[in-house]
């Protein structure tokens, strides 16, 4: 990342004064924004209750992980800062502290002012774009996305939900000094670099197809799959014992579903107890399913991240990660390799529990933004 623009930083979870060793590597600023990405591990309270005096002026915003990204590729047990310089970006912050309580109208017309207002006071910087995230275990981030939507327009809006490694126990964000579960928080930013959006996925569907025959959507639980216990069913399909099915499987041989023209992944989180399947994303009764194979995750990150540096390379790659992606290179021994790539090309972020793209909610992708030097003329997105 170019140092003028925007700086970052790592340190380990467990370092004693990890904000005051965060600070020290990210430079003087000021920034406008802090991003920090934490690991379940580190703790967390203290780090968020430090930062703001670390960072005095800027905004602070991150939320905990499923893994974390940093220059050197994927990394584990660690704290990553992003720190966006005053000069050329400016930042506000909106907390949604309550997910049960959404209401959306109200949300995108807060969205909306915001926006105007950075327009009206920063309007020199020419480029605007928004980052969302979410407690990766709220089962709301659909219904958040729609919300947003409606004061987004052409904005970009890229972003993950929060992770709790593979434990799925508490998924927190965190805005300032406020760190809370159930909520989310939008960064909006004006800026002078020109941003390439992305999203990529190595994901074929097959001619395999299943119908969801019983769910609870609003709790992302599918009961029966063509009438048959669910787990049952999707083992079967699969050609697995269902008391084989794990996390592993799931990254293996996901679920998508057809939206248009192109394949959505819907991924699934867990086999509950009951043999019953709790997806990251939206799901309803009737829903066609498709199983899709995974294909050459190295050859396609290299290819995509490739991509990104026409028509320039990039000072900056900010991206978020599909937990299912990291768990598919750690079980076909490509996690070096990925993460070589990762390092090449700078990319810094974390794995996350599902992943943000404009109105989508979507899994077992790697989205993001790409910043580029101030005059580069940036194509339009192919995604």
């Amino acid at each position: 990342m170019d140092e003028r623009y925007i700086n970052r930083a790592l340190v380990s979870a467990h370092e004693t004064c990890p904000i005051e060793r965060l600070a020290e590597r990210l430079g003087p600023g000021p920034f406008s924004l802090v991003l920090l990405f934490v690991s379940p591990e580190a703790d967390i309270s203290a780090v968020v209750a430090e930062a703001e005096n670390a960072w005095p002026g800027a905004k602070i915003a991150g939320c905990t992980t499923a893994g974390e990204i940093s220059g050197d590729g994927y990394d584990e047990e660690s704290i990553v800062a992003i720190g966006f310089h005053a000069r050329h970006f400016a930042a506000e912050t909106l907390l949604v502290p309550d997910l049960s309580k959404l209401v959306a109208g109200e949300l995108a017309d807060t969205l909306l002012h915001i926006r105007q207002a950075l327009a009206r006071d920063h309007g020199h910087l020419p480029e605007e774009f928004a980052l969302l995230f979410v407690d990766g275990l709220s089962a709301r981030e659909d219904e958040l996305a729609s919300a947003l939507a409606a004061a987004t327009g052409a904005m970009p809006l890229i972003g993950g939900s929060a992770g709790d490694g593979t434990h799925f126990r508490e998924t927190l964000v965190f805005d300032g000094e406020r760190l809370l579960a159930n909520a989310a928080v939008i960064s909006v930013i004006r800026g002078a670099c020109p941003l390439r959006p992305f999203k990529m996925d190595h994901i074929k569907p097959t001619e395999r197809r299943m119908v969801v025959t019983e769910a609870d959507p609003a709790a992302r639980i599918v009961r029966c799959i063509n009438a048959e216990p669910a787990v049952r069913e999707y083992a079967r399909l699969i050609g697995m014992e269902p008391e084989s099915v794990n996390t592993l499987t799931f990254a293996i041989h996901p679920l998508t579903v057809r939206m248009g023209e192109r394949h959505h992944v819907r991924a699934i989180q867990r086999v509950l107890p009951s043999g019953e399947l709790l997806f990251f994303s939206a799901i309803d009764e009737g829903m066609v399913l498709t199983i899709a194979e995974p294909h050459d995750l190295v050859g396609h990150l290299s290819a995509e991240l490739q991509a990104l540096k026409e028509p320039a390379d990039p000072i900056a790659v900010l991206a978020f990660d599909c937990i299912l992606r990291r768990i598919e290179a750690q079980e076909r021994q490509m996690t070096s390799r990925v993460s070589e790539l990762l390092r090449q090309h700078g990319v810094i972020g974390f794995s996350t529990y599902g992943e943000q793209f404009g109105p989508m909610h979507i899994n077992h992708t790697m989205t993001g933004l790409a910043f580029y030097p101030p005059g580069t003329v940036v194509p339009e997105s192919a995604s």
